[in-house]
């Protein structure tokens, strides 16, 4: 070889090949290949230094704020163990609330259906004017 000093070789403990252009990571400052710079390519252990991602919290989805060099795992973990504002209860919020108004009817929808005469708000089977005894307006409806 004529000019043994050039080059140096990639630090992936799996390639060791020879490049005359390496490349150095600017996370853990290692030397690689063009094939092994990426710090997945490498399994590169200082990456979350270099990372902009914003973790989210997988209770209350509230993002994370995560200083340079701290390990994100670390403190997603802080935040569920000490601050995190996760309430079971909101997972069981009620769908029909929406309570029909005919007297004695106990049924409730998950939409409201208004009676376009009375204003008042109604079950399916009670929708019609005609079906809750209307007294919002005082021109008749037909039974149609």
């Amino acid at each position: 070889m004529e000019l043994p000093g050039l080059g140096e070789h990639c630090s992936e403990r799996t390639c060791k090949r020879l490049d005359f252009l390496p490349l150095t990571c600017d996370a853990c400052g290692k030397v690689f290949c063009k094939d092994h710079i990426r710090y997945d390519d490498h399994k590169c252990s200082s990456a979350y230094k270099k990372s902009v991602q914003v973790p989210v919290c997988p209770l209350c989805n509230a993002p994370i704020p995560v200083q340079k060099g701290e390990i994100p795992d670390i403190v997603v973990g802080a935040h569920m163990d000490k601050n995190c504002k996760y309430n079971p209860a909101q997972q069981k919020q009620r769908i029909f609330t929406n309570k029909c108004l005919k007297p004695g009817c106990k049924r409730k929808e998950m939409m409201k259906v208004v009676c376009e005469q009375c204003g008042g708000n109604f079950c399916i089977k009670h929708r019609h004017p005609l079906d809750h005894d209307c007294k919002g307006s005082s021109h008749p409806t037909s039974k149609a």
